[in-house]
């Protein structure tokens, strides 16, 4: 494994201001790779962020296969675990929106800085999405544009909240704590810090004010992510540019090889706006 898959760390998380919180002294573990193509200068095609979903990590496949796929384009490639996420620190249960949404905004302060790396393109998955927004509307400046898979901003009050029996409603507000069933892994931790902070993030009530070129794909049998979601998310953009591509076969996960291909177009195809 060469340096720049190596797990790294960020050892003194920034306070990002009173929207998320002053932050503790946990660590974000992250992996980068700089302009490792021969004779291609960091900068000169926007960078990616890679920001994953809820319970994952850093090393998924999508995450994985994307930053093999930067590497050959001579391009930036940033990822990293949240708080409480594969090798980061800190347990999940404790995490929040608002604290990984800063850990997303430390990740483009500290690890892309402007004078080196110039505007990134943020891709976020699922929960990611979220984080996503959340950090685009913090640095609005730095964001060459977003793509965004199955995005679900809001989803612990539009998508779990709302699904949720009084029953389960009485155990995370009395208990401080359910355990979701997962298909993916072990269940859930549903905090109710993780619902009441979601209340204080959510987007889709009003316009988002992101005006960098959007392109979101969601699959039409995504069972996690509803398909209307998206366009939801679309519907509350403000950008001008904004599109939104349903892969009719496409679940949650999007990461087969057809669903990877379409992800490097995207990103090529999105690299080439002028914004």
């Amino acid at each position: 494994m060469s340096n720049a898959y190596k797990v790294k760390y960020l050892l003194s998380p920034a306070l990002v201001g009173p929207a998320f919180g002053g932050l503790d002294k946990n660590q974000i573990a992250y992996k980068q790779s700089v302009g490792v193509k021969p004779g291609i200068k960091p900068g000169i095609k926007p960078g990616i962020i890679w920001c994953g979903g809820l319970k994952s990590d850093m090393d998924g496949s999508k995450a994985s296969a994307l930053h093999a796929w930067a590497d050959t384009q001579g391009r930036t490639f940033t990822r990293f675990d949240y708080f409480g996420h594969g090798k980061s620190s800190g347990r999940f249960r404790d995490g929040t929106i608002s604290r990984w949404a800063a850990d997303t905004v430390q990740v483009i302060d500290e690890l892309t800085p402007t004078q080196k790396y110039g505007p990134q393109i943020i891709v976020g998955s699922s929960m990611g999405g979220w984080t996503t927004l959340l950090a685009a509307l913090a640095r609005p400046e730095r964001i060459h544009a977003l793509v965004l898979l199955a995005p679900a901003p809001d989803f612990t009050e539009k998508l779990m909240w709302a699904n949720f029996d009084e029953e389960i409603r009485s155990t995370i507000m009395q208990d401080g704590i359910y355990y979701e069933p997962s298909d993916y892994d072990e269940p859930y931790e549903i905090s109710r810090e993780l619902i009441l902070d979601g209340r204080n993030n959510l987007l889709l009530d009003a316009p988002i004010n992101i005006t960098c070129p959007v392109h979101i794909i969601q699959g039409m049998r995504d069972t996690s992510v509803p398909y209307g979601h998206a366009q939801k998310v679309a519907d509350a953009l403000v950008s001008e540019d904004v599109k939104l591509t349903l892969v009719e076969n496409g679940d949650h996960s999007l990461s087969g090889a057809a669903d990877l291909e379409r992800l490097f177009e995207t990103i090529i195809a999105i690299s080439h706006t002028i914004i």
